[in-house]
């Protein structure tokens, strides 16, 4: 009797070990899924915006190399070069112009490279401050005294501005339909969740 109630004891451990041991499938299946899932929800699809938006920063590097005062193309406002200071470049043509290549170009490039929600929304951020900034660049240009013998706001400086308005509401598309997309993904998880855990009352 002791011997085989010492063989059920090891049957009973050796069960209790097997189901340990061996994981659901499904919730395995569920977190691959997860993961997937939050993947996806991180990266933008800009689609044909992609070849607009890749055209708009070649536009921008092209406002770069054309003046922006005088004769201080884009490149030497951003350095605060001789031509600049010549030409009275005030520090908010400076922002502009940085802003231009920091969200404008390599934020915009990194963004359709690794297509990261989170580097897309980086630039249509930058880009929305580059458009008050760019205005008020062209304002202050245009506000010099009769007296200076200064130049006005130069084509570089308009077409940098324009183009960096069109950036703004290129990415604001792609950025907003990502949101809605992760929004409308994550109301189908809460609801599968919430449906999931009905059932499994319902079995109990």
């Amino acid at each position: 009797m002791s011997e085989q109630a010492g063989m059920n004891d090891k049957n009973d451990g050796s069960q209790r070990k097997g189901s340990v041991g061996d994981s659901d499938p499904i919730e395995s299946y569920r977190k691959d899924f997860d993961a997937a899932e939050r993947k996806v929800a991180g990266e933008i699809d800009p689609g044909a915006r992609a070849v607009v938006v890749a055209v708009i920063v070649l536009i921008l590097l092209l406002s770069l190399s054309l003046p922006h005062a005088g004769g201080a193309n884009g490149w030497e406002v951003l350095v605060d070069g001789a031509a600049a200071r010549d030409e009275v470049v005030k520090l908010p043509s400076r922002i502009f112009v940085g802003f231009i290549v920091v969200f404008g170009v390599i934020a915009s490039m990194l963004a359709l490279v690794t297509r990261r929600w989170v580097l897309a929304w980086a630039a249509l951020a930058g880009s929305a401050i580059s458009m008050v900034l760019g205005m008020l660049s062209i304002w202050m240009r245009q506000t010099l005294p009769a007296s200076a013998d200064l130049a006005g706001p130069g084509i570089g400086l308009l077409l940098g501005w324009v183009a960096v308005i069109a950036l703004t509401f290129h990415w604001l598309k792609v950025v907003w339909s990502r949101t809605a997309l992760q929004l409308a993904a994550e109301e189908e998880r809460r609801t599968a969740a919430a449906e999931a855990e009905r059932r499994g009352d319902w079995i109990v």
